[in-house]
């Protein structure tokens, strides 16, 4: 039940979000469409804890200021190393063992990776990530790393 409110609660937000138009009947209609949203996902027996995680999300406001930070932190790296007239790059792929349990927390770590500059998640299944780095740095950066132990702490198994 909690995840269907919140879920509508969310679809509204998003629908005045995007409209941008505060009339009651256009938010009336707002409201009716976020309902209808919910009583079908509901109907369909679609919304769950890991399709709509929101226990997550007090570990999450923590999580993402931290990867903004790494990501700039990365972006400032790779562009130095782009406008260094030597080039000092050197490629390397490495494979490791993710420590998060869920799907959720499997893609959060395999898409953060690639957020950040100079790594991009090449593969990754339950039990390895195939990782690709810029830099021989980077690419050992990823090997039990800050960021899995964040992930699995806002998964909620550390």
């Amino acid at each position: 039940m909690l995840q269907l409110a919140s879920l509508g609660i969310v679809l509204y937000a998003f629908w005045i979000l995007l409209s941008g138009y505060f009339e009651p009947f256009l938010l009336a209609a707002g409201a009716g469409s976020a309902l209808a949203v919910v009583l079908l996902a509901r109907r369909m027996h679609i919304v769950d804890r890991e399709g709509h995680p929101i226990q997550m999300i007090a570990a999450v406001v923590w999580y993402w200021p931290w990867l903004f930070k790494e990501i700039a932190k990365s972006a400032w790296d790779v562009s130095r190393i782009i406008l260094d007239p030597r080039l000092p790059i050197s490629p390397v792929l490495v494979r490791f063992k993710p420590s998060q349990k869920s799907q959720v927390g499997l893609t959060t770590h395999a898409n953060s990776i690639t957020l950040t500059p100079g790594t991009i998640t090449v593969e990754a299944t339950q039990n390895e990530f195939l990782v690709h780095g810029l830099t021989r740095a980077s690419g050992a950066g990823v090997i039990d790393s800050e960021m899995d132990r964040r992930i699995s702490k806002v998964e909620g198994y550390r």
